[in-house]
């Protein structure tokens, strides 16, 4: 398995949802308590995503924005990290909030802005000639690997229309408005391909907003070391050993692997181990000495100290925050 899909597997994706605007420009809506990943895509017609800020002593997602809006073209994705606050969905910047959503209950803003009727399953809107069409969804992740996976995303990103996204939101629409046995299954499948695809896309292109692996996957002898240290955590790696592996001079590959990265190769490795670690010990029973071996650590002592110097807590106390 790939180093991006073994991720995306270890964060399972929970609790998905899917919706369809089909509104005529101007439309607005504000999201007070945005999940932890937000996948936008302007199927037809313009559209804009901007993070907003409160104002002093007024409704927070009607403040200033904190950065500058992303317009959206169509076929144009945008991730919206759920740590970066509200945010509003708009046909352009200036439109003000219409609809407020919060704790998954709309409030209606302005009662004389365009109908916001349920067009069918999951789709809404006024359904009028000249609408711009919008798939909104909602991602949910579990564990470490997932709070891994977000905190590589910036606040918002986006993603420009291609051949590879295309024909997937297509079909993405068209099965939103569905009712059908099984429908649920089919929109989560078609969500996460649609996510697998943006971050593929935007892990790989040179322009990427940060240094982070997904980036470094495209770069000569830092994509493959990096998918080394992933395929096997548990070895005694060394840089010396990483560096032949790839065909560099030791100083060369750790300089380059620490520029692309963002971090040196054995900091990446003992970051990813706690990663693996921390949603072993929340899955499984395994002992703390049991899951220092399967992480790369013959001592448990060594391993319980860089567990909690990354974590904050125990191996022990982090395992009683399991989840239910």
């Amino acid at each position: 398995m790939d180093v991006l899909s073994d991720l995306l597997h270890r964060a399972r994706a929970r609790h998905t949802r899917v919706h369809q605007l089909v509104q005529r420009p101007p439309w607005s809506m504000a999201f007070a308590d945005p999940p932890p990943l937000t996948v936008v895509a302007a199927m037809d017609g313009p559209a804009s995503v901007r993070l907003t800020g409160p104002p002093p002593g007024g409704p927070a997602l009607l403040g200033p924005a904190l950065l500058d809006p992303a317009l959206l073209a169509s076929g144009d994705v945008a991730l919206v990290r759920g740590s970066a606050g509200p945010y509003v969905l708009a046909d352009r910047p200036g439109t003000p909030p219409q609809v407020l959503v919060r704790g998954g209950t709309k409030q209606v803003l302005d009662r004389g802005a365009g109908a916001d009727r349920s067009l069918a399953p999951r789709t809404y809107g006024d359904g009028l000639p000249g609408a711009t069409t919008l798939l909104h969804g909602a991602y949910r992740f579990r564990g470490a690997a997932g709070a891994h996976l977000l905190g590589l995303l910036p606040p918002l990103t986006v993603v420009p229309a291609g051949d590879g996204t295309e024909a997937a939101l297509r079909l993405l629409a068209a099965e939103t408005a569905r009712e059908v046995p099984g429908q649920e299954a089919v929109l989560n499948r078609l969500l996460d391909l649609v996510l697998v695809l943006a971050l593929r896309a935007w892990g790989t292109r040179p322009d990427a907003e940060l240094p982070s692996w997904p980036t470094a996957l495209g770069v000569p002898a830092i994509g493959e070391a990096v998918r080394l240290l992933h395929a096997d955590p548990a070895r005694r790696w060394t840089v010396a050993e990483l560096a032949a592996r790839v065909g560099r001079s030791r100083t060369a590959f750790a300089a380059q692997f620490t520029r692309v990265v963002g971090e040196p190769p054995l900091a990446h490795l003992t970051a990813w181990r706690m990663v693996l670690a921390a949603d072993l010990l929340r899955d499984t029973d395994a002992t703390v000495a049991a899951v220092a071996r399967q992480v790369g650590y013959r001592d448990a002592f060594a391993f319980s100290t860089a567990f909690k110097r990354t974590r904050g807590l125990t191996p022990s106390a982090w395992r009683e925050l399991r989840e239910d």
